[in-house]
């Protein structure tokens, strides 16, 4: 197995894990259950520590990728960009989880405005997320890019009857 192979198999699971914790979080918040507030911090914690292999992965992958020459360099740096700042609020979701899950352990006054911060920037860790993955499956599929690099309809406007 490769870096880019590596990479591959680990970069899922800080997108998807916190889609999950803001599920679980949202019916813990609606059922007021502690326990299971309790259960989304620690899906979100998780969700952090996954974040640490696709990171420390990535440059790997893309020395595999740009020798590979699938695609420019521009677009690679794009999508590292963007995991870059994924990670960033990817761990500050995992360390406001944490306090979280202290405060609802300990019963503090602030557990719930914790609680809904937490829910707050996990929608932003989503919102980063799917732009990193984003990036990062147009290095791979020309069919997803914005700049129409993938569409091969070559087809013309049958108007003309020259």
């Amino acid at each position: 197995m490769n870096d880019a192979h590596f990479h591959l198999v680990v970069n899922h699971l800080p997108i998807i894990i916190p889609v999950v914790g803001f599920l679980v979080m949202a019916g813990g918040l609606l059922t007021r259950s502690a326990i299971v507030q309790r259960v989304a911090y620690c899906i979100f914690i998780l969700g952090a520590l996954c974040t640490i292999p696709a990171a420390v992965s990535g440059e790997g992958a893309e020395e595999v990728v740009e020798h590979l020459n699938l695609a420019d360099h521009s677009i690679i740096h794009e999508h590292e960009e963007a995991a870059e700042v994924f990670i960033l609020f990817s761990y500050a979701l995992g360390g406001l989880a944490l306090l979280g899950l202290w405060a609802n352990i300990k019963r503090k006054t602030f557990d719930n405005t914790i609680s809904v911060l937490t829910l707050v920037l996990s929608l932003v860790v989503i919102y980063l997320g799917s732009n990193a993955g984003t990036t990062g499956g147009e290095i791979r599929h020309t069919e997803i890019r914005n700049d129409s690099g993938g569409n091969t309809n070559t087809s013309q406007d049958d108007d003309d009857d020259d």
